[in-house]
């Protein structure tokens, strides 16, 4: 059993320097009560390449991703796959489940979670009321998510398609990065999904895919370096394409 100085070391070494924190569920738990918080959950450190949520596996964990990226799939009987999402900084993933998990998570690039069992959710959300919102909210970010998804698939073009998705993967940079005030100015962000995982999460090929990052480059769009990152040099632009206005 962790005493409690085992337990301030614990939430200074996870806590401390969680850059996750300003935006996870655990924003609504004071400093004083991370103690309690990390009682209630582990550290889990996932190397690339591995998955941590198998579909049609018993959902006993759920999880807040705190360092990296991780990309969330359906296999189809036939081995066929479908990306659902890009989970990132501060996701809580397994709320949506029930008896088993709905989807896998796989780790792009090394990944760094806080597992939390029902049970230690329950118990925290009796212990912080607030947590129950939080978590409501969480719920209800997951049913914008699949609404916005429903229209990508559904109504935009492949231009659309890239743009959106550039657009996804700039807003939590917007957010984190002080540093970036030009809503117009070049912005370079870490894309760990390989042109593959873009293209079965846009429901395109990867041809279409490449064509069209090609395109956004002589158009004055982006510039790229390497499959691994992209710089968004006309960010309005990019958001007027993803909204069907150019």
């Amino acid at each position: 059993m962790e005493t409690g100085r085992d337990l301030m070391e614990a939430v200074g070494e996870r806590c401390g320097h969680c850059s996750g924190r300003s935006v996870s569920i655990c924003n609504v738990i004071d400093d004083a009560d991370l103690p309690a918080l990390v009682a209630e959950s582990s550290r889990v450190i996932v190397p690339s390449g591995r998955c941590f949520i198998e579909e049609g596996c018993a959902a006993d964990h759920f999880y807040v991703l705190t360092g990296g990226r991780a990309k969330l799939f359906n296999l189809m009987v036939d081995g066929r796959r479908q990306i659902i999402g890009f989970a990132e900084l501060g996701d809580f993933l397994g709320l949506a489940s029930s008896d088993a998990y709905a989807f896998t998570a796989e780790a792009l690039g090394d990944v760094t979670l806080c597992r939390f069992s029902h049970s230690s959710i329950e118990r925290l959300v009796e212990r912080f009321p607030r947590l129950r919102g939080r978590l409501q909210k969480e719920a209800s970010s997951e049913l914008v998510k699949m609404q916005s998804r429903l229209m990508l698939l559904g109504r935009k073009t492949a231009r659309e398609r890239l743009a959106t998705f550039l657009i996804e993967q700039a807003r939590p940079c917007c957010v984190y990065a002080e540093q970036w005030r030009n809503e117009n100015g070049p912005m370079t962000l870490p894309l760990p999904m390989s042109r593959m995982d873009i293209a079965d999460y846009l429901g395109l090929t990867i041809e279409t895919v490449s064509r069209t990052f090609s395109l956004f480059k002589r158009e004055g769009l982006i510039s790229t370096k390497g499959a691994s990152s992209v710089t968004l040099l006309a960010l309005g632009n990019l958001a007027d394409i993803a909204n069907g206005l150019e």
